[in-house]
């Protein structure tokens, strides 16, 4: 029996893969009574969406997975939490199960700010907004306070795809390779895909 796991879905929810999300929205929607009445945004987490935090590790047993697949996480971990990240995805895959993901192409934000430069007025400012680096203002209330502490919004460490395949290489992965929107041999990743979030990406498919 075939099993495929996504780790960061948020909303994308396909009922063919095991789905999973570190969200402390989602804990706390999942609270008897009290979470059933809370709603972000006028919209939940899907129903067949599990808590699981792949720094962590997922629930998921050793070598039982044909498939797993991130789009847009790995960059809102720390460096050594997206370490651990890749040890953990490394552990639940089957031999020769696939890993893709996808995530923003530092590279290319570099290079959109070298040819911009000179035609905007502030680029290290949107530099810093495209990337998601840079902290605009400080919450001033408590409520902002906490969603800053825990809240998993901004990008911690960026990533090109040359520096990637070092990391995956280095966590045992092989076969590493650049990939595009829709061009898994396992027909399987085109129910988690969605092509924007490919857009000025990079993005990777390897083998345990």
């Amino acid at each position: 029996m075939t099993r495929y796991v996504q780790y960061g879905c948020g909303f994308s929810a396909p009922a063919e893969w095991i789905n999973y999300d570190a969200s402390p929205t989602l804990q706390f929607e999942r609270i008897p009574l009290i979470g059933k009445m809370f709603t972000r945004n006028e919209r939940r987490f899907p129903e067949n969406v599990k808590y699981g935090d792949i720094v962590k590790g997922l629930p998921e047993q050793a070598n039982s997975c044909d498939g797993v697949f991130c789009s847009h996480i790995l960059e809102h971990l720390a460096y050594n939490d997206f370490k651990s990240a890749l040890k953990n995805t490394y552990a639940i895959l089957k031999p020769g199960g696939i890993f893709r993901g996808v995530l923003p192409d530092l590279r290319a934000s570099i290079l959109h700010y070298m040819e911009t430069y000179e035609t905007v007025d502030s680029p290290a400012s949107q530099f810093m907004r495209e990337t998601m680096l840079g902290i605009e203002d400080r919450s001033k209330n408590l409520p902002g306070k906490v969603k800053d502490m825990y809240g998993n919004s901004k990008h911690l460490w960026m990533w090109d795809y040359k520096s990637l395949k070092f990391e995956l290489e280095s966590a045992g992965f092989k076969e590493v390779r650049e990939c595009k929107f829709g061009d898994s041999i396992d027909p399987h990743f085109s129910l988690v895909e969605q092509e924007n979030r490919f857009w000025h990406a990079a993005a990777f498919e390897c083998r345990k």
